[in-house]
């Protein structure tokens, strides 16, 4: 159902940590202009984790309308709680998106049972197409072959997983499980720098955070694997892993990004949800340093 480049979109905050609709508005559009093939909303990158369930609101119905149906609009719907998770599945779902993209609960570790449960309570809330998110470093338990396989049997709208395992193995493990019992069933990999294992295993795209400040790489990368121009599929994947320190250059890694994606040009103010502060101007130093160093800038 989807393939390609997916960003999962930073949020645009003000100087106040609020939301900032007119920063969002142009982010979006850069992405676009770049040709991304989706834009996924309240991720792990987005901050899904400290925005109020009022701002996640207006940030949907925001997103939606600026899209406004020139890409797919994912929107990240999990937590810990899941009369919210259901509440806001189904907001996303009345407001146009296209799919929801749900993770996990995190903080106890659930066994498999648990796991089934709570997907099957959201995905039956919803006539939306949903995704499963696998983030086993985040939520402390991991979604196996096993599992993804029979939700994706049992649930014709669960019609994918981003899976942020890092090691391809385990990606390549879920597609060769569900792969020929759903072979619409679409597989992303978190770490951009698995995008091309990812294809090469059968997979689909990538949804991963290099892409907010550098769309046009990916999109590239993905143009040139599906056309066969392998040489530029190997002078793209050096540049993306020759970026790849930039998620160890602040704490959270979301301020480094956001950081990134001021520095190619894109008018934002680069402030992450408390108890984060932006990058500091080392920080940020660094960050313009492999910017440059990568023709970017």
């Amino acid at each position: 159902m989807f393939k390609g480049v997916i960003t999962p979109m930073v949020t645009i905050l003000d100087e106040n940590k609020c939301i900032d609709l007119q920063g969002t508005t142009k982010m979006i559009e850069f992405l676009i202009e770049d040709g991304v093939d989706g834009l996924l909303f309240l991720g792990s990158i987005g901050e899904f984790f400290a925005i109020s369930m009022s701002e996640k609101k207006a940030l949907i119905d925001h997103a939606v309308k600026i899209v406004d149906g020139r890409v797919p609009v994912l929107i990240g719907t999990g937590g810990t709680q899941v009369d919210e998770v259901i509440e806001l599945s189904q907001y996303a779902e009345r407001a146009g998106a296209t799919a929801i993209l749900v993770v996990s609960p995190y903080y106890f570790k659930l066994d498999e049972a648990n796991l089934y449960r709570y997907f099957e309570m959201v995905a039956t809330s919803v006539k939306l197409p949903m995704m499963l998110y696998n983030f086993p470093e985040r939520t402390v338990h991991d979604l196996t072959p096993a599992l993804v396989k029979r939700l994706a049997v049992d649930f014709k709208n669960i019609v994918g997983i981003k899976d942020t395992v890092d090691n391809i193995s385990h990606t390549r493990a879920l597609i060769q499980a569900v792969k020929p019992v759903r072979p619409d069933f679409c597989f992303f990999t978190g770490f951009d720098e698995y995008f091309v294992p990812n294809l090469m295993a059968g997979g689909d795209g990538l949804i991963g955070g290099i892409s907010n400040f550098y769309p046009s790489l990916f999109k590239k990368l993905y143009t040139a694997y599906v056309t066969g121009d392998m040489a530029t599929v190997l002078d793209c994947q050096k540049v993306v892993s020759d970026l790849m320190p930039v998620y160890t250059m602040t704490q959270p890694f979301v301020a480094a990004i956001k950081m990134a994606v001021k520095l190619v040009g894109v008018p934002i103010v680069p402030e992450v949800k408390a108890p984060g502060i932006m990058a500091n101007d080392e920080e940020a130093a660094q960050i313009r340093a492999l910017l440059l160093a990568n023709g970017i800038g």
